[in-house]
């Protein structure tokens, strides 16, 4: 049986990452990056796809675990009837090739451990062919070519496509595995002393760690979902991917499982802001420069997502071989939402690039000319449905926080106009724009009988990205419509105390799917945002602590909760739930959040 989603640790090396469950087994891994193919896929399948366990012989799931320190380095300890054992996983930012490196120490008494490795390329589909070389195990099918090295105590042998390994370690004992990808038309990468690289990783972080300039309450869940962020972070690009998984459900047994292993445009200024807020002003600029290059070209070309380096091409395609988490079938990837119209992208990189510059990041020239070419291309289309913030497959419709986004579009070229009139362009032009998306938005999308504003024109649903008005400064936090929108939206859309994003109480919904999905665990932290927007910040803190409280034994959220089966769901660890807790965190705090629309 697959464990449950929050059973999952990450560890990473800053192009890919890998799951370890609470069992010692690896089930999710992609090589080399976080969109290439899974060569443990056990995640979503079994353990046919490809898994790597290392426990104690016999053994359960750990006694305990977590990171080192300020860290990415794990530690799971079993605790037995004959000893104590711990096992260190983890990936070092890597020189050349991707490893994972895992490292068995005795603690106490004398264990014996079991190893299985079991490795399956292309998502679980392809058995490679395995031999010895050196003393050595080698892997090897089409492109992938995979080594295993370990120390000579360990006895490794091959059994039903697998290999498997067992020894025993004493107190003060440590034995080593490594595992080496390489493209298999290459020459073996030189050799890595796991424990120099377990050294110095827990150096690299605890350095970079003691860069966040944040101090305020609840810092080691800022400092946990920062170091998440951190490792969603593509290092050779800057792009961040919303989650390192495809395919986890967002209802158990249910056909919502998407491909989250891509960059979307909608994350980035709260992830510049929450960067910026807390010091991070090289991953800051990393994330502003990739932004500029994904999205260069003809703006009516723009899209709501991009692969780690700026690829358009993200077909989605489904995996029949893979049953899908807890049977939650189909398996996706890539992601067919690349071809919708949101109209608000183009309001979202507007409002970065106009965050990176007030932040003080270093200007790029070419990046003021990149933005009057997405706007002229915004007011001609503006007035026009889309398939909105949550990327529905139904009918477009024209979608509330769509034209609020296209407001701060224009409202950012009004502002960046009017503190640097050099720049070239018309801000009588752009300013005449956001006063008729303002006036169109405050009469066609709010509910005066109600007091709310609504999910798109003429509907009747709420949507809880609505929550985000006054962040983005389109109406001040106390005005009557604003707090009416708060209330309805916690009413309408609470669940157990948290929020969904919308309503899928029909069968076919807003989206054009079937079935429900749990609580939006980015949008409950926006709900925290508003109450204490709106002169609440007791209700706000209530809310804050009861989401913390989700978090996994490691510091970890996925993208949704589900109150009353009490279990995560969907793609996880989540980006957008990570950096929410950011927000929230230095929001309660008082802290000078970058980005903040609201003094707009």
């Amino acid at each position: 049986m697959t464990q449950r989603i929050e059973d999952y640790a990450l560890i990473g090396d800053l192009q890919t990452s890998a799951l370890v469950g609470r069992n010692g087994s690896i089930d999710w891994l992609c090589l080399p990056r976080f969109d290439s193919p899974a060569c443990f896929a056990a995640l979503l399948g079994t353990d046919d796809n490809g898994h790597w366990r290392l426990a104690p012989t016999g053994a359960g799931d750990c006694t305990r675990r977590g990171y080192a320190g300020d860290s990415l380095v794990l530690e799971s300890v079993w605790e037995t009837r004959t000893g104590t054992v711990k096992v260190t996983d983890f990936m070092p930012q890597r020189d050349a090739a991707p490893e994972i490196m895992r490292i068995v120490e005795g603690v106490s008494g004398r264990v014996e451990m079991s190893a299985t490795l079991r490795l399956r390329f292309d998502f679980g589909s392809v058995v490679p062919w395995m031999r010895r070389s050196q003393g050595h195990r080698v892997a090897v099918a089409g492109p992938d070519s995979v080594w295993l090295r370990s120390e000579p105590k360990v006895k490794t042998w091959g059994q039903h496509y697998s290999t498997c390994s067992s020894f025993t370690v004493e107190a003060g004992e440590k034995v080593a595995f490594v595992l080496t990808w390489h493209p298999s038309h290459e020459p073996r990468p030189p050799r890595v002393d796991p424990y120099k690289s377990l050294a110095r990783s827990l150096k690299d972080w605890h350095k970079w760690s003691a860069r966040c300039r944040y101090q305020g309450p609840h810092r080691e869940a800022v400092m946990r979902s920062l170091i998440t962020l951190k490792a969603l972070t593509y290092g050779p690009t800057g792009g961040i991917v919303a989650a390192p998984t495809t395919s986890l459900p967002e209802e158990l047994g249910g056909v919502r499982n998407w491909d989250y292993r891509y960059c979307w445009l909608r994350d980035s200024t709260l992830a510049l802001g929450a960067l910026v807020s807390a010091g991070y002003l090289t991953e800051a600029a990393a994330w502003r420069d990739w932004l500029l290059r994904a999205v260069a070209g003809d703006p009516a070309d723009l899209q709501i997502m991009y692969g780690l380096g700026g690829e358009r091409r993200l077909p989605e395609t489904e995996l029949p071989w893979l049953a899908g988490y807890a049977r939650s079938a189909p398996v996706r990837t890539g992601n067919d939402a690349v071809k919708q119209l949101q109209l608000d992208v183009y309001g979202e990189v507007m409002d970065t690039l106009d965050l990176a510059r007030t932040a003080g990041l270093a200007p790029k020239p070419h990046a003021w000319n990149i933005q009057l070419s997405l706007l002229g291309f915004l007011e001609s289309k503006w007035r026009e449905p889309d398939e909105g913030l949550w990327e529905i497959r139904g009918p477009r419709r024209h979608f509330t926080h769509s034209k609020v986004m296209v407001w701060v579009a224009a409202d950012r070229a009004v502002r960046t106009l009017e503190a640097d009139p050099s720049l070239s362009g018309d801000v009588g032009r752009w300013r005449a724009m956001r006063d008729a998306v303002h006036q169109e938005v405050c009469e066609k999308a709010y509910d005066p009988v109600r007091n709310t504003f609504t999910q798109s024109y003429g509907s009747t649903e709420l949507d809880a990205a609505t929550l985000l008005i006054p962040r983005v400064g389109f109406l001040p936090p106390d005005d009557p419509r604003v707090v009416g929108t708060v209330d309805a939206v916690r009413a309408e859309l609470g669940h157990e105390g948290f929020v969904r994003r919308y309503s899928t109480a029909s069968a076919y919904g807003v989206d054009g799917l079937p079935g429900r999905e749990g609580t939006f665990l980015v949008c409950s932290f926006w709900l925290a945002d508003a109450l204490y927007a709106t002169g609440r910040p007791a209700e706000a803190a209530e809310l804050f602590h009861r989401l913390l409280a989700l978090r996994n034994d490691v510091g970890l959220l996925s993208e949704e909760y589900d109150p009353v089966a009490r279990r995560q769901l969907g793609n996880y660890p989540q980006a957008f739930s990570h950096i929410g807790l950011v927000v929230t965190a230095l929001t309660l705090a008082g802290h000078a959040l970058a980005g903040d629309g609201t003094a707009g």
